[in-house]
């Protein structure tokens, strides 16, 4: 059961936010938000997931991107999740760092203890949360999937493991290859165990290389970003989307950093990118 915990009138539609009981994440509770457009009072629309990076909660892109005057104008809701598992139950990283756990999901299922219990948010954000948005005016028949840095991540990820899900995804200033970075390893030592084939299976650019029918992908990327030689690995990416069966776009833009100002300045063109492939 839903509990809606704000309400705001916005450019004609309204900016909720919600909690429920997550049973696929061990009984926690779990908070998102969803920008319902104008259009929504006469039937579904179509929905964009939007997922956040390392320390988000479900507000940082509610109330940085400037997402809901666009997204009002094409009828296209937002569903913004959290970004991991939260409460006093739920571990976090071990010695305090603020790249692994509470916040820092990943977007994965975890197999290890003692995170397995609480950490499954792809399932959750595949099969549980879709569920609990029945009530909503939402056609989760035309669905894409966006995200941000590791949201990026988690965005390519979930559409590449189950390409028929998303009609389009897009990401900004992703994690392109998780097990082959050191906020991947790291994490996936601690959620997966030592078995490295096992990281694969998430990451973003060994599962586009594999890919029979990739969705429409977009990447956009800033070149000042201070992450991208180390972290956010575009350069496997770049390589993957050599595979023929792929439509991917990525874009390097010069200038642009890794904060939320570069996200606002490009995310109106993502979400006309996506209008496109949700009303064709």
């Amino acid at each position: 059961m839903l509990t809606r915990t704000a309400s705001a009138r916005c450019f004609g539609g309204e900016q909720l936010q919600f909690q429920h009981t997550s049973a696929i994440c061990g009984g926690v509770t779990m908070t998102f938000s969803v920008f319902l457009p104008p259009q929504a009072a006469a039937g579904p629309v179509p929905v964009l997931w939007w997922l956040s990076g390392l320390t988000c909660t479900d507000q940082n892109f509610v109330t940085k991107a400037g997402a809901q005057r666009v997204a009002a104008e094409l009828g296209i809701a937002i569903v913004a999740p959290d970004t991991s598992p939260r409460g006093a139950e739920v571990p976090g990283d071990p010695d305090g760092a603020w790249d692994f756990g509470l916040g820092a999901s990943y977007y994965v299922d975890a197999t290890e203890e003692p995170y397995r219990r609480h950490y499954q948010m792809a399932r959750y954000l595949t099969e549980e949360l879709p569920d609990a948005l029945a009530a909503l005016p939402l056609d989760l028949g035309r669905q894409s999937i966006s995200g941000h840095s590791m949201g990026g991540h988690g965005a390519l990820v979930l559409a590449l493991r189950a390409p028929t899900r998303y009609r389009s995804v897009s990401a900004l200033a992703p994690i392109c290859a998780l097990a082959r970075c050191p906020w991947g390893e790291k994490a996936l030592t601690r959620l997966l165990g030592a078995d490295r084939a096992a990281w694969m299976r998430w990451d973003a650019a060994a599962l586009l290389d594999d890919c029979a029918a990739p969705p429409p992908i977009r990447v956009d990327q800033g070149s000042a970003d201070g992450f991208l030689a180390t972290q956010l690995r575009l350069d496997l990416l770049r390589a993957a989307a050599a595979n023929p069966r792929a439509a991917v776009e990525v874009n390097l833009l010069e200038g642009y950093d890794h904060s939320y100002f570069f996200v606002a300045t490009f995310l109106e063109e993502h979400l006309r990118w996506h209008a496109a492939a949700l009303n064709g």
